[in-house]
């Protein structure tokens, strides 16, 4: 039975090393240098950043059960711009990740309509997020998903760059 819940400060930990796992899963092997990755997961997805995440009201976490065993989340920012997004009435999908080993049974389809229902029900008009360039898999995900390609930005991971779609939909 898949289950999602709001993520609370008490869910931190937990948080904190499925943010870590799933993000090595989906693109540690983008990261050439190994110690970029290291020390990006060990900054980005430390305990006490994402108990300041958690603690921050314009961010909301999902945490994404199967059979009570935590296997994915994802991060929505409120309220956040992006150059080419035309709406002021906007939210980010900045996280949606999956354990590499459950993205067979679609449970980020199920956490992606999630989320896009929460945001429609907090009466954001547009969802936009990026997507690595080279990360095919999720790129075909959101076209699947009606998400339209409005632009690029730039995404650091220890300092180097890597390049990102911006993709956005209406909701």
């Amino acid at each position: 039975m898949v289950k999602i819940i709001v993520a609370k400060n008490t869910d931190a930990k937990l948080l904190a090393l499925l943010s870590r796992q799933t993000y090595i899963e989906s693109h540690g092997h983008f990261i050439a240098d190994k110690n970029d990755l290291k020390a990006y997961t060990k900054k980005t997805f430390s305990v006490s950043k994402t108990e300041e995440d958690i603690s921050n009201t314009k961010n909301l976490f999902y945490i994404v059960y199967v059979n009570d065993l935590p296997v994915g989340y994802a991060k929505l920012i409120l309220n956040t711009s992006n150059k080419n997004i035309a709406s002021q009435n906007n939210c980010r999908l900045e996280r949606i990740y999956i354990l590499s080993d459950f993205i067979p049974l679609k449970i980020g389809q199920q956490l992606l309509t999630f989320v896009v229902e929460k945001a429609k029900a907090l009466q954001f008009d547009t969802i936009w997020l990026s997507v690595y360039i080279k990360n095919n898999r999720a790129i075909r995900f959101y076209e699947k998903n009606e998400f339209i390609n409005v632009g690029e930005l730039n995404f650091l991971v220890n300092g180097k760059v890597y390049e990102n779609i911006v993709f956005s939909k209406k909701i």
